[in-house]
């Protein structure tokens, strides 16, 4: 007995015309919900009910080659498996479906080559544009887009040489009033945990903490400890250990990450160090991770929401109308306070 494959004739808007006895124009008009055309209840509920009789799905590679746009956007993001960036992810593509669009998403895991491996993947899978967190070493195939006129916006990161557009939150400033509210508690000894980068967005952190110590005139220690993105644990460990010493009292940590917060807070827990009884804790961005210890943390919480949002509104239009352009749009972080600084 032979076995023979049979291909199945895909279903299209005319056969639901035909067997509904109406225009295909008619069938497009319904199944697209398109306004403005007189069609009674009754056909448009009888072209409904045939369509998903005979399993009717659209054709979106023939729709994109007929209107030149695939409705899907790229996304790559620094590392998916940082809360920051799963959270954002969602709201993107809770933000993109709206729009009518599809997001697929990519992690570079801060790495430039896989980074540029991706842009190509979604070049190749024709998305209308792209919503990228840059990562150190990207500029040039960001710069190739952008000499294409590729719709393309960076988000949480920017970059200063390259004009593309960007949602980004006010770091410097954020990182300023971080300062001084633990300046105002007195602490004998701030330390900032922060990453030996150059990105802009981590540099602007930084640097909002020293200028504030430097120009509040008021006299107490400091030290900044920088860490690579590599054996962040380790390095985070090995350097407390370091600055803390055996019976720290009155110190503040300020983490630049919720990444650096975790493996910090690690540190103390293993070494029965107090918090904030003997140090107190500051972190940028929050993460489940922070209800596994005792203290509820304070952290500098990012609109995530409001940063999807306007990422996809002016990705929309520059798949709509490109424009070369250095826009950035800076929102608001706010710090939330609970008992981890005392």
């Amino acid at each position: 007995m032979h076995c023979q494959l049979v291909r199945m004739k895909r279903t299209s808007i005319k056969d639901i015309a035909r067997i509904a006895g109406v225009s295909v124009a008619t069938v497009s008009y319904v199944l697209n919900r398109k306004e403005g055309q007189r069609i009674g209840e009754n056909t448009k509920k009888k072209i409904f009910e045939i369509a998903e009789a005979i399993n009717y799905t659209p054709n979106k590679i023939a729709k994109s080659l007929k209107t030149n746009k695939s409705k899907l956007l790229g996304l790559i993001v620094a590392d998916i498996s940082n809360e920051f960036y799963s959270h954002i992810a969602r709201n993107l593509e809770d933000k993109a479906l709206k729009l009518g669009y599809t997001l697929i998403i990519g992690s570079s895991d801060e790495n430039a080559e896989k980074f540029e491996k991706l842009i190509e993947l979604f070049s190749q899978q024709q998305v209308d544009g792209m919503i990228v967190a840059p990562v150190v070493g990207s500029e040039h195939i960001l710069q190739k887009l952008v000499d294409k006129n590729y719709p393309i916006v960076t988000i949480d990161r920017y970059l200063k040489d390259i004009k593309i557009p960007s949602i980004i939150v006010n770091n410097t400033e954020i990182a300023e009033s971080t300062t001084n509210f633990l300046l105002k508690k007195k602490f004998d000894k701030i330390i900032y945990i922060g990453y030996d980068t150059k990105l802009s967005h981590l540099l602007d952190r930084h640097r909002g903490f020293e200028t504030t110590i430097s120009e509040s005139g008021e006299n107490v220690k400091t030290q900044s400890i920088l860490v690579g993105i590599e054996n962040i644990t380790e390095e985070i460990q090995s350097k407390l250990k370091a600055a803390l010493g055996i019976n720290p009292t009155n110190i503040a940590l300020y983490f630049s990450s919720n990444k650096l917060a975790v493996a910090g807070l690690s540190y103390l827990v293993q070494n029965n160090i107090k918090v904030p009884d003997d140090v107190s804790v500051v972190a940028f961005d929050e993460t489940e991770a922070y209800k596994l210890f005792p203290s509820k943390i304070t952290y500098v919480k990012q609109p995530l929401e409001e940063m999807a949002d306007e990422a996809v509104k002016l990705l929309d239009l520059q798949i709509k109308q490109y424009s070369a352009s250095a826009k950035k749009i800076t929102l608001s972080a706010e710090l939330i306070v609970q008992n981890s600084t005392k």
